[in-house]
């Protein structure tokens, strides 16, 4: 009997041990991060931006919001926001599976910084080395230069990513 509840205790423990390692268990997405992405975070799932009310799903590249009563993924936001600038809004890091769920909360949560990218650094500005492979898409590529001045709105050799 005592080996039979040894042999039981022994097996709790590994599926116990097992389950905790599973839990801590988080991979490093900094590579696939947008450039508009604040720094600072080694990982990241979903970015929530309050000044459209919409989510992006970093793992897929996707912008996440509603669309007639409907949660909508795209790589493009819609064109309402045709003329949004990334670079100048305040981006909120969540960590939960879909968290679109959880949209009410983040909006009473965060919406105070609509307006505001309340002092954030952007990885298109940091130096840190680690930020270096950021994931730059086109749409990426059209912000920036959108945003250079007048006189340097070229793409010198090797500067676009």
């Amino acid at each position: 009997m005592k080996k039979l509840l040894l042999a039981a205790a022994v097996a709790a423990g590994s599926l116990l041990a097992g389950e905790a390692k599973a839990q801590v268990s988080i991979s490093i997405n900094i590579g696939q991060q947008p450039s508009w992405g604040p720094v600072g975070y080694d990982h990241v799932e979903y970015y929530y931006i309050p000044d459209i009310q919409a989510y992006y799903y970093v793992p897929d590249h996707q912008f996440v919001y509603l669309n007639r009563g409907h949660w909508t993924f795209s790589h493009d936001l819609p064109s309402r926001y045709r003329n949004f600038d990334l670079y100048h809004s305040h981006k909120e890091v969540i960590n939960e599976p879909q968290a679109y769920l959880h949209f009410d909360e983040h909006r009473a949560a965060f919406d105070h910084f609509r307006g505001d990218p309340h002092g954030q650094v952007f990885i298109r500005d940091s130096r840190e080395d680690r930020y270096r492979d950021h994931w730059h898409d086109q749409h990426e590529a059209n912000e920036e230069w959108r945003h250079r001045p007048e006189g340097d709105r070229h793409w010198g050799e090797g500067e676009r990513h």
